[in-house]
Order: C-alpha cells, then sequence, then structure tokens
C-alpha cells in the first residue's frame, strides 16, 4: 500500500483554505490509501496561520509548516518536498486552481509506471492577458537559452515519485525554479492536461515584482548565457568592424570618396570594443565554471540499481 503527500503553498489564503480540504479530502479517502497534506504557510499575514491550526487539530493527517516571514512559492514548494514522506508527492496551489480530481489521474499515471506526471494547462480562466503573454514568451525563452526541454503550459502542479523528490532536494543551490529542476532531473515524465478553473475565492498574490523575482530564479541558475553573452557580441561586432575596414581599404585603393578620416573612426572603434567584449566574455567562462563548481550540483544521478548491495 502506498502513502502520498499533498504539498500545498498558502500565502493569505484565508477563504480557500477550508473549500480546499473539503474538495481534497474526500477523493483522497475514495483511494483507501494512507496520505497527508503539508499545508506550508508562506508568511501569510491574514488568517492563514489560525485556519491551518483549526484543520491541523481536527485532521492529524494535515500538517503545517509555518514561515516566519514570506519566503515566495518556490521556497515553500522545497520546504512541502523535504518535509513529504510519501512515496509519491503532489504539489498543488490552495486556489483550486489545480483540480483535485486531475491528482487521482496522476496518482493513476504513477502506478503506471511514471515518475514525474505534470498538470499542463489548457485553457486558463481567469488570468490577464499580460500573465498569458509573459508566460508564454518566457518559458519559450527558458527552454531555448538553457538547452533544458521544459514541457510548455505547466506550472508547479505534479507529482513526484519519492526518488525525484530525493534527486531535486539533493541539489544545492539557493536560488530555485523547480519546474526547470525537474527537467534537468529526469526520470520517466508524461501529462495530463486540464482546463484551469478561476480561483474559488481570494485573488492572485503574484505580483509583477514576483513574476521578475521569480524569471530571474529561471535564468540564471539554470544557464550560462548571459555570462557567455559578450564574447558572442564581441565575436559578432569584430567580424563587422573588419569587414567595414576591408570595405573602406578597397574604396581608398579605387580612389572612391566615403567621408574621409572620420569614417575610419567608426570600425576602429568598433574593433577596440569587440577586443573588450570578447575578454570579458573569456572572463565570464572562467565565472560561469566557478559557479557551476559552487552550485554543487551532483554530475549525475541514478534512476536504479539492480542486485547492488544496500
Amino acid at each position: 500500500m502506498s502513502k502520498y503527500s499533498i504539498v500545498v503553498p498558502a500565502y493569505n489564503e484565508e477563504k480557500s483554505l477550508r473549500l480546499f480540504y473539503d474538495a481534497v479530502t474526500p477523493l483522497m479517502d475514495s483511494l483507501g490509501e494512507e496520505y497527508e497534506m503539508i499545508f506550508v504557510n508562506d508568511g501569510s499575514r491574514d488568517a492563514t496561520k489560525d485556519i491551518l491550526k483549526e484543520l491541523a487539530d481536527a485532521d492529524k493527517r494535515v500538517k503545517v509548516c509555518n514561515f516566519s516571514r514570506n519566503f515566495g512559492q518556490q521556497a515553500a514548494l522545497l520546504c512541502g518536498l523535504q518535509a513529504a514522506s510519501g512515496d509519491a508527492v503532489i504539489a498543488m496551489d490552495a486556489d483550486l486552481q489545480d483540480p483535485p480530481e486531475v491528482a487521482l489521474q496522476m496518482i493513476a499515471k504513477w502506478k503506471e509506471g511514471y515518475d514525474v506526471v505534470h498538470g499542463k494547462r489548457g485553457k486558463r480562466r481567469g488570468e490577464t492577458l499580460f500573465k498569458k503573454a509573459t508566460a508564454f514568451f518566457y518559458y519559450r525563452f527558458l527552454r531555448k537559452i538553457t538547452g533544458l526541454d521544459m514541457p510548455k503550459d505547466v506550472g508547479d502542479f505534479k507529482l513526484y515519485d519519492r526518488k525525484v523528490v530525493d534527486a531535486i532536494v539533493s541539489l544545492g543551490e539557493h536560488d530555485r525554479l523547480l519546474r526547470a529542476q525537474v527537467t534537468w532531473v529526469g526520470f520517466k515524465q508524461t501529462f495530463i492536461e486540464f482546463e484551469r478553473p478561476e480561483r474559488v475565492a481570494g485573488e492572485t498574490h503574484y505580483t509583477l515584482k514576483k513574476m521578475i523575482r521569480l524569471a530571474e530564479s529561471g535564468i540564471f541558475p539554470n544557464t550560462d548565457y548571459t555570462l557567455t553573452l559578450p564574447i558572442k557580441l564581441g565575436l559578432l561586432l569584430g567580424f563587422a568592424s573588419v569587414a567595414c575596414l576591408i570595405t573602406f581599404i578597397v574604396l581608398a585603393c579605387c580612389d572612391i570618396a566615403f567621408g574621409g578620416l572620420i569614417a575610419w573612426l567608426f570600425p576602429t572603434v568598433g574593433a577596440l570594443a569587440a577586443i573588450i567584449l570578447v575578454c570579458q566574455g573569456m572572463a565570464n567562462i572562467h565565472t560561469s565554471m566557478i559557479y557551476r563548481e559552487v552550485q554543487n550540483r551532483p554530475k549525475y544521478i541514478v534512476a536504479e540499481k539492480l542486485n547492488f548491495e544496500e
């Protein structure tokens, strides 16, 4: 018999917590298997903490981690993963935009042998055009510069097998984007598509500032693209400057007027700037190598061993 852990980050979710509990509990009870619900209170300023205490007092399967302040959704998810004891861990939002019935479909896929089951969003109700557009371009840009085959249109609504949770928790960096890390660790993954409904109560807490911070956590820890960009620009500018100088030399040899001595200034300055950018880029490559060492990610992850002694 398996055990399941439901991990739920919560920030100022006083209006939705009881609705979430009432919706998820009967569905999980229908499995006839052991489960726990881990709520991570991310420094809420409303009655979230008090409501979670009431739920925990009434049901011992409800476990609560209260942060000392607001550390953000990714920190709350990581805390939940570290605290979870289930054979499979399901991360969900407290606002019921991640439909609980989809979690049962995820469990069915897990029992088929999949290690990660992503909730893939089809229609996204209640979200602004700006949020949809920025999410669309950001994740496609992230896929391009990181080289990670990150699935499109998925968030943090996922099921993780125990070994996947252990692999993610073992990663060493401070700033995390879990939806990128779950791609990096690998394992057998699949999707379940669903329509994302509107929030049952309250309003979104993802401000533009938090979205930018999340974008930073996705880009910088997962790629050295920004560090190597100067050397690419330097080489491009260098080729353009050389081509311009060659053109000017040919024009001068042909005795064709093209702007005098001032015109020679532009390719000359461009060539000097190219040298500076290339040198900066080479220094940044060393910085990138140092950063990867500081990250202390494992060189590989073993998914399974056969005929080895414990």
